[in-house]
């Protein structure tokens, strides 16, 4: 039976999800993975050293989940202990070393020097910064969705399509509370948040979410929305 598109990314985000909620490595990289891509909205990164950051977070996180594979195939594979099952997961782990090691050093030449430059002006720069604080909202956003999907999942539908919150929904009202806070245009805000509100009901008219779950959707998005633009930028 050939595979629809979605049904890909609806299988690549289960792998993921399960991925986080059985492996504490997995979780503990995806956590470090969130809170550098926030502390990124207070640095001077050029459009280079951000691809090298996300590659590099990104790099960690595929690394760990060949290794989660890898392991679990081993296991499927035999359950009694031999010298060449541990051989490949000792080589899958040192996949996962080598890439974890690179991350910081990364990590070090990128934020090291600015810390001690940007002290008395990170705020300053951070809301002169509207496409950066886009960018990283939006990632924000769905990085905190896949985790509630992850920690809450009912057993109703997918990881993809249904779950706790409505992805769809929290980026469309995330993308429209950032619309409504650069345009600060009361035409633009209604027309940005009515085709939010479409995206919803798209949601619950399909049967994927309940009303309650894209309304939490719709609140986890305006929040992010509000506390990257107004607190933090």
């Amino acid at each position: 039976m050939r595979k629809s598109l979605i049904d890909s990314f609806n299988f690549a985000v289960n792998g993921i999800i399960s991925a986080l909620k059985t492996e504490r490595n997995m979780r503990i990289h995806y956590l470090i993975a969130l809170i550098v891509i926030i502390l990124s909205v207070f640095f001077d990164f050029s459009r280079t050293e951000l691809l090298i950051l996300i590659f590099a977070i990104s790099l960690v996180i595929v690394a760990e989940l060949f290794n989660t594979a890898i392991e679990k195939v081993v296991d499927l594979i035999t359950d009694r202990y031999h010298p060449l099952a541990k051989l490949a997961k000792d080589i899958s782990a040192g996949a996962v070393l080598i890439a974890a090691i690179n991350s910081i050093v990364v990590g070090y030449l990128l934020f090291f020097d600015r810390l001690s430059y940007y002290t008395d002006f990170l705020l300053i720069k951070i809301s002169n910064s509207s496409t950066h604080l886009t960018f990283v909202a939006l990632i924000v956003v769905i990085l905190i969705t896949v985790g509630l999907k992850a920690l809450f999942y009912k057993g109703r539908g997918t990881h993809f399509q249904g779950g706790v919150v409505s992805g769809h929904s929290s980026v469309a009202f995330c993308i429209a509370t950032i619309v409504s806070l650069l345009a600060k245009n009361m035409l633009v805000t209604t027309l940005t948040f009515a085709l939010a509100i479409l995206v919803g009901e798209s949601r619950i008219e399909g049967k994927i979410h309940t009303f309650i779950e894209v309304f939490f959707g719709a609140i986890l998005g305006i929040l992010v929305g509000i506390i990257i633009f107004k607190v933090i930028g």
